[in-house]
């Protein structure tokens, strides 16, 4: 993505970044005391950042409720996909649960986040004000029959107001239920409105992350000016955690997942792979590898036509591994990062938050920043710590691209398996290497 100014985006982000760090750690080091830094902080670059952040937080429930309802209504559409449908669905929840489960384990066995000087943190969640303390405290003491009972809401415009997503994600799956159960020109009219405000959340996403370097930079500043160089540690063992994580489930699971139920050679499926693999790195979107993808997977890996379309397609918005692990990661580690203990039984509603938090990230560069924000203001983790992340985002965004587009042809590869064995589908003329 570049900008009307010439520069890249990422350049951009990348210039805010090393600017705010730069300028943090030389407050740091000579001025740590001054009051005109808290002058700076508190009318400059705190408000920046949270404009920035406001800014993500409105689009997060329009986002993900119209994408939840559209991805159930495109999985149950046509009855002769139904049965290509259910498998397409099992094979994204499956495989995003094990990516999660695999960042949430990394993370708790690393443990990126922690070692931060006590005093530090505290000044850290003093400057990130009441907000995140208000919420973590309405969360404290909830029992587990109450966490299963706030997933049906009351009154879904109140759990929207409220910023209870998971209860919005619950209601947007029974839209998108019964939107596919009840074929009517009304229904067909909701469905076409839900299209066209996911088009609008992307076009919005789009613009809102043109703010990201100067939200960037000045989130940076503020963080760095208080803690120096121990961000930056910290900032690194959290990109090593992410990407050790996405290696393991590239390298490690998406083969075992081939060689098991694709009964195809993970060697020829990245060699006939590559060509999707390469765009979906360098473009660091799903959405623009579609073409791509579509190609390769008929063509180079043997899918039939009717399963590649299908689950490629479904897949470039509702099946990202890759951002699920990230999201799951990137969560856990301002958790602890921050200082905010959190009990197994909320890092089980995280992982499931950010499996259909997933399905909600738009595919395109950025498109989990909402969810991620969202997610952490629920457990009372400061948002302001996407300024951390943010910097550093280009590299992560465009692994996990890679890992969410390979999961794609992953699975037609594995499902279009399936339809041949079950005399569904027939068999390309000329397949690649099979065991």
């Amino acid at each position: 993505m570049s900008s009307s100014g010439g520069l890249a985006l990422h350049t951009k982000m990348l210039i805010g970044f090393v600017v705010g760090v730069a300028a943090g750690l030389l407050v740091n080091a000579f001025a740590a005391d001054a009051g005109w830094v808290d002058v700076v902080t508190t009318y400059i670059t705190d408000p920046i950042g949270q404009i920035f952040l406001r800014l993500l937080f409105m689009l997060v429930i329009p986002l993900v409720f119209t994408a939840l309802v559209l991805g159930v209504v495109e999985i149950g559409e046509p009855h002769s996909l139904g049965r290509i449908g259910f498998k397409t669905l099992l094979w994204i929840v499956a495989v995003t649960a094990v990516a999660v489960t695999l960042g949430l384990v990394l993370v708790n066995l690393l443990q990126p986040g922690a070692g931060l000087d006590e005093a530090a943190r505290a000044a850290l969640m003093a400057q990130a004000g009441e907000r995140g303390g208000e919420i973590a405290a309405q969360r404290e003491g909830v029992s587990g029959i109450q966490v299963l009972l706030n997933l049906v809401p009351r009154n879904p415009v109140a759990a929207a107001a409220s910023g209870d997503l998971i209860a919005v994600m619950v209601f947007a799956l029974f839209v998108g239920i019964a939107a596919t159960v009840v074929r009517t020109d009304g229904t067909r009219t909701f469905v076409g409105a839900c299209q066209g405000m996911y088009d609008i959340c992307l076009a919005l996403i789009g613009w809102v992350i043109r703010l990201a370097p100067y939200a960037v930079a000045a989130l940076l500043f503020t963080v760095t000016a208080r803690l120096g160089v121990d961000v930056l540690l910290q900032l690194a063992r959290f990109v090593g955690t992410v990407l050790l994580a996405l290696g393991i489930h590239f390298f490690v699971v998406f083969p075992l997942l081939l060689w098991v139920f694709g009964r195809m050679s993970p060697l020829a499926f990245f060699r006939g792979a590559q060509p999707a693999i390469l765009t979906s790195f360098s473009t660091s979107s799903s959405s623009a590898t579609l073409p791509t993808t579509l190609k390769v997977s008929e063509e180079a890996l043997g899918v039939p036509r009717s399963v590649a379309r299908f689950v490629c397609t479904l897949g470039a918005t509702a099946n990202m591994n890759g951002t699920a692990l990230f999201e799951g990661i990137t969560v856990l580690f301002l958790a602890q990062f921050y200082g905010v203990d959190l009990t197994i039984a909320q890092q089980v509603m995280i992982l499931a938050l950010c499996i259909f938090g997933s399905v909600g990230a738009a595919g395109v560069p950025g498109g989990s920043l909402p969810v991620i924000a969202m997610i952490l203001a629920m457990f009372g983790i400061p948002p302001e710590g996407i300024g951390l992340i943010l910097g550093v985002d280009r590299l992560l965004d465009m692994c996990r691209t890679t890992v969410n587009v390979t999961g794609d042809m992953a699975g037609a590869v594995v499902i279009g398996r399936s339809e041949i064995a079950g005399g569904h589908a027939e068999a390309p003329p000329a397949t690649p290497d099979r065991v």
